[in-house]
């Protein structure tokens, strides 16, 4: 297979650079640590469609990133684009809100199963915080029960204690647990009976650096009565795994009902829109907390949110996504037995994780997936990834056999570990 260079890419990364924090900022860019070597990545996209993207230079990827997470479909999607297009003839950004806001809210609570209302923004990390603030004001009490190794978005009350920009009492009242840890879940509760707002947590654990954690047996059941029984609001942040699993929710694939619901990268195939779905005891709360943005009720993502969830339906939703991860990760899976390198597959397949096993510096994990960057498999170091609808046979095909060069090369390279 021939492999990637990237010099156009390059000269807009110096011209990015001039004007724009470390060119490409957060965790996108090359100062971030997940592009390692940054020589081994495009930096700039060009165009997409599918499961593909194309850069600056004409290389084309399948893409297992999808824009981590929103191309959930397939980037550019003909029926999503045609119905935002629809609705952008008509209006977008209005003073009075469109009346497809109402459908959209209609078809999330007859969507999702544990859904009385949907309250809309953009990002994430607004409606994690709305659900929070909710938490907060539902109950009078402030402290918030996190599981370790978690990420719920950037604002000051998810940080770590430790960070130079935090104050510490953005954080205080942060209380930590392991993931699948009841017993640890009940000491904490017990030991702050009266103060918890909420616990908050993802499906399943999907950290990075780590292997995936799924939820044991009978967990989720667990932490639903203990929250019921001692007036802790349960939020479950669906920002990752949302309309992935299940387009019930996450909490109906694992069988439990959470009181709030976190959605935004698989609600819209891209189009920027999030939302907070609720139960109805939670409705007359959240209704009194001022909390708003300036787009947030834009009628273009609202339209294409609709198409998007129509269509997911109809393609078999979170079971066709499950199935197409199980044979990407397969693929890969064979390709590193044949060459004998231990490579660890966690999580659920539809956002599957991946870390060799056989070095403790995680260096010759980025040096692989390096080789399968090249050449046209894009992934990335310290990261679940995703599937989309779009993927093809062939595509699944082609990402074992890149898979398995990219492994042959990476262990030609380290014959002192793997010794023929």
């Amino acid at each position: 297979m021939n492999t990637y260079t990237y010099p156009k890419n390059d000269e807009m990364l110096q011209r990015a650079s001039k004007v724009i924090p470390a060119g490409v900022y957060g965790h996108l860019g090359p100062a971030e640590g997940c592009f390692i070597p940054i020589s081994a990545y495009p930096k700039f996209c060009d165009h997409a469609k599918g499961a593909y993207f194309w850069d600056l230079d004409g290389n084309r990827f399948i893409d297992y990133m999808c824009a981590y997470g929103p191309n959930i479909l397939g980037y550019c999607d003909d029926d999503v684009d045609a119905a935002a297009k629809a609705q952008m003839d008509v209006a977008n950004c209005t003073t009075s809100p469109s009346y497809k806001m109402v459908e959209f809210a209609e078809l999330l609570t007859d969507t999702v199963s544990m859904a009385d209302w949907a309250f809309f923004a953009k990002n994430g990390g607004d409606v994690t915080t709305l659900a929070m603030l909710t938490a907060r004001a539902a109950t009078g009490k402030k402290k918030i029960i996190f599981v370790k190794g978690y990420y719920h978005g950037v604002a000051q009350w998810t940080q770590r204690a430790d960070a130079p920009w935090v104050l510490k009492g953005e954080v205080e009242n942060n209380l930590m647990v392991d993931f699948n840890d009841i017993a640890g879940l009940k000491k904490i509760i017990e030991e702050n009976k009266d103060d918890i707002a909420c616990f908050i947590s993802t499906p399943y654990m999907h950290g990075n650096f780590v292997d995936n954690v799924l939820p044991a047996d009978g967990y989720w059941q667990a932490v639903r009565k203990l929250c019921t029984d001692n007036g802790i609001v349960l939020i479950i942040d669906d920002v990752r795994c949302g309309f992935r699993l299940d387009v019930a929710g996450s909490d109906h694939y694992y069988g439990f009902e959470a009181d709030m619901l976190c959605l935004c990268k698989g609600i819209a195939n891209g189009y920027n829109v999030s939302a907070l779905c609720g139960k109805d005891f939670l409705k007359p709360v959240v209704s009194s907390i001022t909390y708003t943005g300036s787009y947030w009720m834009s009628a273009v993502p609202f339209a294409a949110g609709i198409a998007s969830i129509n269509k997911m339906k109809a393609l078999g939703g979170g079971a066709k996504h499950l199935e197409l991860g199980r044979r990407v990760c397969d693929g890969v899976a064979k390709a590193a037995k044949e060459n004998g390198v231990n490579l660890s597959i966690s999580g659920e397949p539809c956002m599957f994780y991946m870390i060799i096993k056989d070095d403790d510096s995680l260096l010759l994990h980025q040096e692989w997936i390096a080789e399968v960057v090249k050449r046209g498999v894009f992934m990335t170091n310290h990261h679940n990834h995703f599937t989309n609808l779009a993927l093809s046979d062939e595509d699944i095909n082609y990402t074992a056999e890149v898979a398995d060069e990219a492994f042959k090369v990476m262990t030609k390279n380290h014959p002192e570990i793997y010794k023929k």
